[in-house]
């Protein structure tokens, strides 16, 4: 089966603690790995999880607030010590880019790598990455700064092939790509045989929302309608969900209500405050609201297929 992963490297929020680094994910779709915020100490998780900076051309800032990228100073430096070459791209604010390019300029000039910054503006909704197999999406979030969210969709797959169908009809290797892709097999005397006699239904296609900072806000909810996994902050608890508010946050019951409204099938929470000692709180408050919450924690895969 192709891999589709979520690692949790970072799931607290403003500070490190004894109990949670700032924010940092990595997806692995297929052994490329994209990496979502890159918080302080996320190289070091990034070693602990066994991942590759050699995989790692990628990386996605949602906004410019230092619990989200102080690692990524440190971590582009230590990718040139290990003399990975080719490119990195980074996909951050205006702002953020002219800042990372001041550092990089004088700590960092002889990278063997090329660093490319894709500029998101705030409040854009666009594709900031495409392959074969995967696309990507940003879209606004809501918070006290300009902030965008990511989505990350796996294209249509093959359809699977009938083996007795295609050994029946004499299909030539040189067909079954097309038949895969959906159409029709046409033999030498013209007669049609339809591809649903060929095939079976493909795998269905894995997507997965990161939101991440935001207050509530339906157009959230709008944006990853029909997502199959969403990520999406925690901060606090109901007894500080005005608090939240002001902070352009949300609670663990305002992440369920969105992870509700988009159709979702699974919500993991993360961002937390560090008041807490632990979770449960706030897992229970999500699960009230949707039937499947996964709790962040540091050093988690999660597989979406």
């Amino acid at each position: 089966m192709a891999k589709f992963q979520v690692n949790i490297l970072g799931c607290g929020s403003a500070t490190p603690t004894a109990r949670h680094q700032p924010s940092c994910q990595v997806v692995d779709f297929r052994d490329k790995l994209f990496m979502i915020d890159c918080g302080e100490g996320s190289q070091s998780q990034f070693r602990k999880l066994g991942l590759k900076f050699s995989r790692l051309n990628h990386i996605f800032i949602s906004h410019l607030h230092g619990d989200h990228l102080f690692g990524l100073p440190g971590l582009l430096s230590t990718m040139a010590l290990h003399e990975v070459t080719g490119s990195v791209t980074i996909h951050i604010f205006r702002e953020g880019a002219r800042l990372m390019k001041d550092w990089m300029d004088f700590f960092n000039r002889n990278s063997p790598f090329e660093i490319i910054y894709d500029i998101i503006e705030e409040g854009e909704r666009r594709v900031v990455y495409e392959d074969s197999g995967l696309i990507i999406e940003t879209f606004p979030l809501y918070h006290r700064t300009p902030c965008n969210g990511y989505i990350l969709r796996e294209k249509p797959k093959m359809r699977h092939l009938r083996g007795d169908a295609v050994k029946f009809h004499n299909v030539p290797v040189s067909q079954l790509k097309a038949i895969k892709e959906g159409a029709d097999f046409v033999k030498d005397d013209g007669t049609v045989v339809p591809n649903a006699m060929l095939t079976t239904d493909a795998d269905p296609s894995v997507s997965y929302a990161y939101c991440s900072d935001t207050m509530m806000d339906t157009r959230v909810a709008e944006d990853v309608k029909g997502v199959d996994t969403i990520y999406h902050e925690a901060t606090y608890d109901d007894s500080l969900e005005t608090q939240a508010r002001e902070r352009g946050h949300s609670t663990a019951r305002q992440a369920g209500k969105i992870a509700t409204m988009a159709g979702a099938k699974r919500l993991i929470i993360g961002h937390f405050s560090k008041r807490y000692n632990s979770e449960e709180i706030l897992l229970r408050e999500a699960s009230e609201e949707f039937p499947e919450v996964i709790v962040a924690n540091e050093g988690l895969r999660i597989d979406l297929e």
